[in-house]
């Protein structure tokens, strides 16, 4: 197997992190959804407040064959700090050459390095090929949990305040 390096994101990757970004919603035919601009993404990952992490796994050559964005989180029930993973992506072409482990093996090295309790991350219910990838790592799916989100006029919408409240 071909050696994977993975490398934690610069600056000056912003434009590869944004194009792979696309990749990856096109791949989850959510393309028309994206709505980054490199700018707002270099403030996110590289600004005076970082909110997300970037590792970009390169092929033996150099070539740019995925990447995994990642923040933390915090589980009260543990009482300690987790990593989840956003967005995780290998590129058609350098898929089932170990990539995506790579990038997992990596994250889960930073768990513990960081002492984080967990690594988790959503997958979508469709992609049979990521859920037998990640139960063959070992990953078990949340049972009883559910996805919730607000965005756009219903996120406007609550935090608007109501009379009496702050």
């Amino acid at each position: 197997m071909p050696e994977t390096r993975i490398r934690a994101a610069v600056e000056s990757d912003v434009r590869l992190i944004a194009s792979l970004i696309r990749e990856l919603a096109d791949y989850e035919r959510l393309l028309h959804e994206v709505r980054l601009n490199e700018d707002g993404l270099r403030d996110a990952l590289f600004g005076d407040r970082r909110y997300a992490e970037v590792v970009i796994a390169e092929t033996a050559d150099g070539e740019p064959a995925g990447f995994a964005l990642f923040f933390h989180n915090f589980s009260t029930f543990l009482g300690r700090p987790g990593i989840y993973l956003e967005d995780l992506f290998v590129r058609p072409q350098h898929r089932g050459a170990g990539i995506g482990g790579a990038l997992l093996r990596h994250l889960a090295r930073l768990a513990q390095e960081r002492g984080c309790g967990r690594l988790e991350w959503a997958v979508l219910d469709w992609n049979s090929d990521a859920i037998g990838f990640y139960l063959g790592l070992g990953a078990r799916p949340a049972a009883g949990w559910s996805v919730y989100r607000l965005e756009g006029e219903a996120l406007a919408r609550l935090a608007v305040p109501r009379s009496g409240s702050r």
